[in-house]
């Protein structure tokens, strides 16, 4: 059962197991009046977008707690920092500074530029413009996934974060891989989980490899926890494999990819069960 609160950015699907799932990019419900804000058309800032990923996430998901953002990235960057803001669109920047490559990149909690359209914002935002999407948007998500993990982790022993996300094609298909597991260079969740990923990959015929170039951002450093028995996985969908030839609409291996997404969930609960019921019967 969803629970979207009157007015919040994400909603909510109750579930029950050790695997939680997040979507925190898939969102587009353009808030009304950000248009007014832009200088570029909608259609540059909807290329941020991880297209339709919260549709295979619906379709793999089988009883796992999920949390889905509906509001774009464009407007606020759930896998960053709240501390990453872009003083060149941020009047509030200098007050809670936190450099990264991303940030000056222009892709910090609120992006600035997209790739091929330069700046897209035409004007800088106030520091109470800011704090307001803080508070309304990325804080309440970050709750609300940390309460299920500790949710997940009370009733088995220990928790799994899958974060899903899509990216652009790395290149032809069988030369690059097309999928990328980020746990922040074996940080954010032990080995195990990160194998049986890459085995159901490989078996569904797959390239995948491994924090390159996407080793995981904010919300699994954010939530993982292995040593308290909390695992954060960061998962890149090449958007080729479950989108039409223009990215935009699903396509022809849409199906295959919820079956591949849902075969994933089921091996990572599978390898936190067996270890959260080894650990009860020492």
């Amino acid at each position: 059962m969803a629970h979207p609160n009157p007015g919040a950015s994400f909603y909510s699907l109750d579930g029950d197991g050790p695997v939680v799932i997040s979507v925190p990019h898939g969102g587009r419900a353009y808030p009304t009046g950000m248009t007014d804000d832009l200088r570029v058309p909608l259609s540059a800032v909807m290329t941020l977008e991880d297209r339709l990923v919260d549709l295979v996430a619906e379709g793999a998901r089988t009883a796992q707690p999920m949390l889905v953002q509906t509001v774009p990235r464009a407007w606020i960057d759930l896998n960053r920092d709240e501390r990453e803001r872009d003083a060149l669109i941020d009047e509030g920047a200098r007050m809670a500074p936190r450099s990264s490559a991303k940030l000056r990149s222009g892709l910090g909690l609120v992006p600035r530029r997209v790739a091929g359209h330069g700046d897209i914002w035409n004007r800088r935002f106030s520091d109470a413009e800011m704090l307001a999407r803080i508070a309304a948007d990325h804080r309440p998500y970050h709750q609300a996934l940390a309460e299920r993990l500790a949710e997940a982790r009370a009733r088995y022993g220990l928790a799994v974060l899958l974060d899903l996300h899509s990216m652009p094609p790395l290149g032809a298909p069988g030369v690059v891989p097309r999928l990328v597991i980020g746990d922040r260079h074996g940080t954010t969740a032990a080995t195990r989980f990160v194998r049986r990923i890459e085995t159901e990959v490989r078996a569904s015929g797959f390239a995948v490899t491994r924090n390159a170039p996407y080793a995981g951002g904010h919300i699994v450093e954010r939530q993982g926890d292995p040593r308290r028995g909390i695992h954060a996985v960061q998962l890149e969908l090449d958007r080729s494999l479950y989108l039409d030839a223009a990215l935009e609409a699903p396509g022809p291996g849409f199906d295959a990819t919820v079956l591949l997404v849902r075969r994933i969930l089921s091996a990572l609960a599978a390898e936190a069960l067996g270890q959260a019921h080894a650990l009860a019967a020492e």
